[in-house]
């Protein structure tokens, strides 16, 4: 199969489907649903919560597709002992990593705020990482199995973006994979730091990666009939 070409910014981006993963960064209940994690600590929810409809556009899209798909959660052992304190003992000094939260404890693998939220849920064959860190690649052996499935370019998308996804993506770039960020399949609780990121991101020649709308990347797949 030909390579696929999309508009996106700020030049045009390529990829093989057969070498390419749709990476779904941490989209997990404590952080997405009202009464979560990410609401006790004061954020708007409801930001994060708007992006779902175009991720499962694109999910629905790159699985029709037979494109590889990878989600990733951010979390840690019930012992905590993949938590280091200079992770653990910061934010809100009332609810901290490993703590009881209104759904089970916070960010603790097993936990039912630590699950993927039912609509973007993984189906069998799906890569499921759980991350102890910001990036994806810390201490999961992440890049050896990509590696192993001939993958080389990873289209993103996921929350919150000046963290994990922004993590992850440089991640990626020193490892030489070519990524894409969806613009509107990604979003932050404070949108002046999503606008300074995807800038941060695509500046001085797609410096860590490219970014583009989700509605580029599906025009592209029509386009390529793979993808109903």
């Amino acid at each position: 199969m030909s390579p696929i070409t999309l508009h996106a910014n700020p030049f045009a981006y390529r990829f093989a489907l057969a070498h390419t993963a749709l990476v779904i960064i941490d989209m997990q209940r404590d952080f997405i649903e009202p009464g979560g994690f990410g609401e006790t600590l004061g954020n708007n929810v409801s930001l994060l919560e708007a992006i779902v409809p175009a991720c499962q556009a694109v999910l629905a899209a790159w699985r029709a597709a037979g494109g590889l798909v990878l989600h990733t959660r951010e979390s840690h052992r019930p012992d905590l002992s993949d938590c280091p304190p200079a992770k653990r003992l910061r934010g809100n000094p009332q609810l901290r990593i490993g703590d009881a939260g209104p759904m089970g404890r916070i960010l603790v693998a097993g936990e039912p705020g630590n699950q993927i939220i039912p609509a973007l849920a993984p189906v069998a064959g799906e890569i499921v990482v759980d991350k102890p860190g910001k990036g994806m690649f810390y201490a999961t052996g992440l890049h050896e199995t990509l590696q192993a499935r001939g993958i080389t370019h990873l289209v993103f998308m996921g929350v919150t973006t000046e963290v994990c996804v922004q993590t992850s993506m440089r991640e990626a770039n020193d490892r030489g994979y070519d990524s894409l960020l969806l613009e509107d399949c990604t979003e932050s609780y404070f949108p002046h730091f999503k606008a300074a990121a995807l800038e941060m991101l695509r500046a001085q020649g797609a410096i860590v990666g490219w970014t583009a709308p989700s509605a580029a990347l599906l025009s592209a797949l029509a386009d390529a009939g793979v993808a109903a």
